[in-house]
């Protein structure tokens, strides 16, 4: 048997264990990493959430109910694609991201709302077929969904499995990130829709208070004593009433406040924005893949 120089066998070992690492990063990283990048595209998705969900079920006038089946069913066939997934892909990821906030938009809408006149858009006296809301209101439905969150949270931090959206590489670990995904969304509708709606600040003033926190979300990120996960959660639900309240202030009657763009016509162009942004994404996902190929030719 021909034995390797030590050195030789030393330097196949690392560069051995090295392959090894970067084949199981390739494979394992199902998650982006949480750039401005990311922080745009959350906000377009959102957005667009916001005017979908409302194109259903208002515009179209499947009502609340049978939108909010739809798009949860929708949900779950690309959760389903996700994680069967092997590795990130920025098309699967966003949709699924696009997925959560349309059903948390009728979700909330759902829960919170009874479909009275002053929740439809202009000049319609009704709201399509079957079930229209609980008409629980959001001081109650969002108590409910903050419930629902905590409870999430608190199992994921039961099983010892890490927070940081990066790390996660386990089916259980997606499966809870997904889940409070899901309800983050459908609770960030619910403060948009009550800071539009309700609260007298009115789509813009919404939007202004909402954009006021993260900026001190932003710059508690200086501050070493505050963990950066717990302020990515926080941001994570504060960017779903950004996008509810400019996907209201987009949509609603300028009688409203809003520039009555209509759903379908700011979804048509929201869509293309975000079908763009991911299209980059990808295309920046397979930079480095195509440097290291080139690089160990």
């Amino acid at each position: 048997m021909t034995r390797q120089p030590p050195t030789q066998a030393a330097e196949s070992t690392v560069l051995s264990d090295l392959d090894a690492a970067a084949g199981r990063r390739d494979v394992l990283k199902k998650l982006p990493e949480v750039t401005l990048a990311f922080w745009i595209m959350k906000i377009a998705a959102t957005t667009l959430g916001e005017t979908a969900g409302d194109l259903f079920s208002q515009t179209l006038k499947l009502g609340y109910f049978l939108t909010t089946v739809a798009l949860f069913l929708v949900f779950v066939v690309t959760l389903v694609v996700q994680l069967r997934s092997r590795r990130y892909n920025p098309f699967f990821y966003w949709t699924v991201i696009l997925s959560t906030s349309m059903a948390g938009t009728t979700m909330s809408d759902f829960m919170n709302r009874d479909a009275s006149t002053k929740y439809l858009s202009g000049g319609a006296t009704s709201l399509g077929w079957g079930p229209q809301g609980l008409g629980l209101g959001y001081p109650a439905g969002a108590a409910i969904l903050i419930s629902i969150l905590v409870v999430i949270f608190a199992v994921w931090k039961l099983t010892g499995m890490t927070f940081v959206i990066r790390d996660i590489v386990s089916f259980r670990g997606e499966a809870l990130f997904w889940s409070a995904i899901l309800v983050s969304n459908t609770l960030g509708t619910s403060m948009g829709d009550f800071l539009s709606d309700s609260s007298g600040l009115g789509y813009a003033g919404g939007a202004l208070l909402v954009g006021g926190v993260l900026a001190v979300l932003v710059a508690l990120m200086k501050v070493p004593a505050v963990p950066n996960v717990l302020l990515f959660w926080f941001a994570f639900v504060l960017t779903r009433p950004l996008g509810a309240t400019a996907g209201d202030f987009l949509t609603k009657p300028v009688a409203k406040g809003g520039l009555d763009l209509g759903t379908a016509g700011s979804s048509a162009v929201l869509l293309a924005v975000l079908v763009g942004l991911m299209g980059y994404a990808q295309a920046r996902e397979r930079r480095p893949a195509d440097g290291v190929s080139r690089t160990a030719v």
